[in-house]
């Protein structure tokens, strides 16, 4: 059987966004140069995949654009279906819980969620992270300053001032 995604492409100041969702809630979300990375994901989750053009996937994509205006938290209210173990949920659940205009790091988010040894498995669950900037993994920071994010850290930086947060490289 065949799975049936929604998607959408939105240009933003930090290069082309895709989006893709599934029956209402948003399964995908990455800088374009990644699309190809995320298809093979959502293959091995969903199985052989449609892929259909929408104007608003889930209503990410007003949402998406809501954020670029400034409404910094307009990603908050996207229906999401992540997939991943419990465990990456949790974190997750966990990154959501982080404001924007904010930061934690990688042992305060191990600290959130109740395995503060587990930093860097923390840090493999916000790479694992299927829905950037929806689960804003880009405000996880290392203890002395920016670190890894798989959009580039520029973008990283970029998200990071357009939520209003200060950072340091």
């Amino acid at each position: 059987m065949t799975t049936t995604l929604e998607t959408a492409t939105i240009d933003t100041p930090a290069g082309g966004f895709w989006l893709a969702a599934r029956d209402g809630a948003l399964v995908a979300a990455e800088f374009a140069e990644r699309i190809p990375h995320r298809l093979s994901r959502l293959e091995a989750r969903f199985g052989p995949l449609e892929l259909r053009d929408a104007a608003d996937p889930a209503g990410a994509a007003s949402a998406l654009r809501r954020f670029l205006a400034g409404e910094v938290a307009a990603l908050d209210s996207v229906p999401l279906d992540a997939g991943g173990t419990p465990f990456q949920r949790d974190v997750w659940a966990a990154l959501r819980e982080i404001p924007p205009g904010t930061t934690a790091t990688y042992a305060d988010l191990a600290a959130r969620v109740g395995r503060p040894a587990a930093v860097r498995a923390v840090g493999g669950a916000n790479g694992a992270n299927p829905v950037a900037l929806f689960v804003p993994c880009h405000r996880v920071v290392g203890k002395d300053g920016l670190r890894g994010y798989a959009g580039g850290l520029s973008r990283k930086a970029w998200l990071l001032a357009h939520e209003g947060t200060a950072t340091r490289s």
